[in-house]
C-alpha cells in the first residue's frame, strides 16, 4: 500500500532549490547508455568535463574534456573548441584543440582537426582534414599526456644541421 501526501508550497520550493545544483543539471544535458554518456546535438556545454565513463559528444563543447581510461568520440554533429584527453579518442565532428590519447586517436573521414594530436597511434582515414602537428612513440608505455598548447617542432635537430652545413 502506497502512502501519497499533498505537496505544500514549502515541500515545492525545497525540491526546487535541491533539484538546481550543478550535479543535476549535468544529468539533464547527458544521457547515460550502459556505461556511456552522450552530449546531444542541442547541448551547448562551456566549461571543463572529467567522465569516468565512454563520452559521446553531439552538441558543442569549449574548455577541456578528460577521460582517463576512457573512451571519447566527436560525432558528427559535434563542435569542439576543446583540448580532449583520453584513453581512445574517435573524432567524426569538427574540433580545435590538442588531443591526448593513452592509446590511440582516430579521425575519420567525414570532418576535420585543427590543433596537436599526441598518441602511441593514429589513424588519419582517408579524407580526414587535419592541420597540426603529430607526436607518436608506439614503444612508450600507454598513458595520458597533457598536450601542449605551443607548437611543437616536429624536427628540432634539423635546424642546428642545417646551420652546421651551411659552415
Amino acid at each position: 500500500m502506497f502512502n501519497f501526501k499533498k505537496d505544500t508550497d514549502t515541500d515545492r520550493s525545497a525540491l526546487n532549490k535541491s533539484s538546481r545544483s550543478s550535479s543535476d543539471i549535468a544529468k539533464r544535458v547527458s544521457v547515460s547508455i550502459g556505461g556511456k554518456t552522450m552530449i546531444g546535438s542541442t547541448v551547448v556545454i562551456d566549461g571543463n568535463i572529467t567522465s569516468a565513463e565512454d563520452l559521446i559528444i553531439e552538441g558543442k563543447v569549449s574548455g577541456t574534456i578528460t577521460a582517463t581510461g576512457h573512451e571519447v568520440t566527436v560525432g558528427q554533429a559535434g563542435q569542439l573548441n576543446a583540448n580532449i584527453s583520453a584513453k581512445t579518442v574517435r573524432i567524426e565532428g569538427r574540433v580545435e584543440g590538442d588531443i591526448s590519447g593513452g592509446e590511440k586517436v582516430i579521425i575519420s573521414k567525414t570532418r576535420n582537426v585543427l590543433g596537436n594530436i599526441d598518441a602511441p597511434r593514429v589513424t588519419l582515414e582517408d579524407g580526414a582534414k587535419f592541420k597540426g602537428s603529430i607526436e607518436m612513440d608506439p614503444d612508450e608505455q600507454p598513458a595520458i599526456k597533457a598536450v601542449p598548447n605551443s607548437k611543437s617542432d616536429l624536427f628540432p635537430g634539423a635546424a642546428s644541421a642545417e646551420k652546421s652545413n651551411a659552415s
